[in-house]
């Protein structure tokens, strides 16, 4: 059988938000698997916004998309050849299958699926790299203990909104930080948060103030730059901060803005710790089983913001991220389940 794989490679290292010309379009003939191997049709790609991180030249903790190369995505597939012992036509797994159609993969890195048991964006979500993300950034780190005050940006997208209802199912108040009265009322109404401050029209410093008037436990940043600034004005004594990512600085072309107000980390006797998911591989399957049963029991809420557009509508769907048009996580549909 003659199958075409679309692929988008990384042509340019991105100067700011990635334009078209940073990325090569290509179709060409999918490999045929030997032996050990097996080809997986994707069916949906996870859209993050670590991505951009990964296309920067430079020391990281994961090493960056070589130019000339498939561009790094996580996605859910269908193996639809197989000369590899532990997986058979029809499996549907998860993994690093790169913004293409068509993978071909010795096995090592993919995980089976069942989509029985959840719908198949969900494994890019709740239970996928999200989900790992906000149960161990904020259990292992965060550390949250009933009736300690939680506040979480980017509260609206695959991570925060997950972090804020794993707070609360801890006995947590949580206070989300997201743009935008509808995405509030979300992260409120959908996700169970007690408050939402809307950044882009309130002054997150004073509004703090007013929701958490004993300070904040743990904050989860998503975001950095002037948010998290605001935030470590308000720590209270012991508080620990996770330092997820930096999506306001991620496009920046001027040097990445350093926290001001660093001074009441010392202060407060309060803590600041980076978090990369990828460090907690071998427990994915104990957060999964945990989630699942929240998932399970309607306590856990997922929520996927799909684009049915193929391969060819990556570019401009990856900058959804960057633009703060999604909800939830961003899912790209490549082709039918």
């Amino acid at each position: 059988m003659s199958r075409i794989n679309s692929q988008y490679r990384l042509a340019a290292r991105p100067i700011g938000l990635p334009k078209p010309t940073d990325w090569e379009y290509v179709e060409e003939p999918a490999a045929e698997p030997g032996e050990g191997e097996l080809l997986i049709q994707t069916i949906y790609l996870s859209l993050d916004p670590a991505m951009r991180g990964w296309m920067n030249e430079g020391k990281s903790y994961i090493p960056p998309v070589r130019i000339g190369e498939v561009m790094r995505a996580g996605g859910v597939g269908r193996v639809v050849a197989s000369r590899h012992p532990r997986f058979a036509v029809g499996d549907h797994v998860s993994g690093a299958l790169g913004v293409q159609e068509y993978c071909l993969s010795d096995g090592r890195g993919l995980t089976k699926v069942d989509p029985t048991l959840a719908p198949l964006p969900v494994y890019l979500g709740v239970l996928g790299m999200p989900g790992m993300t906000a149960y161990f950034g904020l259990l292992d780190i965060g550390l949250p203990q009933p009736g300690q005050t939680v506040v979480v940006s980017g509260a609206a997208g695959a991570v925060g909104s997950v972090v804020g209802q794993i707070a609360k199912l801890k006995g947590c108040r949580v206070i989300g930080i997201a743009g935008g009265e509808r995405k509030c009322r979300l992260v409120v109404e959908e996700f169970g948060f007690d408050a939402c401050i809307d950044y882009k029209s309130a002054d997150v410093r004073t509004a703090l103030r007013e929701a958490a008037p004993d300070g904040v436990d743990v904050y989860f940043d998503n975001v950095g730059g002037d948010i998290l600034d605001a935030v470590l004005t308000r720590l209270a004594r012991g508080a620990r901060i996770v330092i997820c990512g930096a999506i306001s600085q991620y496009n920046a072309t001027e040097p990445v803005k350093g926290p001001a107000n660093y001074m009441s980390l010392l202060i407060n006797r309060a803590s600041m710790t980076g978090m990369v998911v990828f460090d907690y591989a071998d427990r994915y399957a104990e957060a999964a089983a945990e989630m699942s049963g929240w998932l399970a029991a309607g306590e856990l809420r997922s929520l996927e913001d799909v684009v049915d557009g193929g391969v060819k509508a990556f570019p401009e769907t990856l900058l959804r991220l960057f633009h703060g048009e999604n909800t939830g996580k961003l899912v790209l549909k490549v082709t039918d389940e």
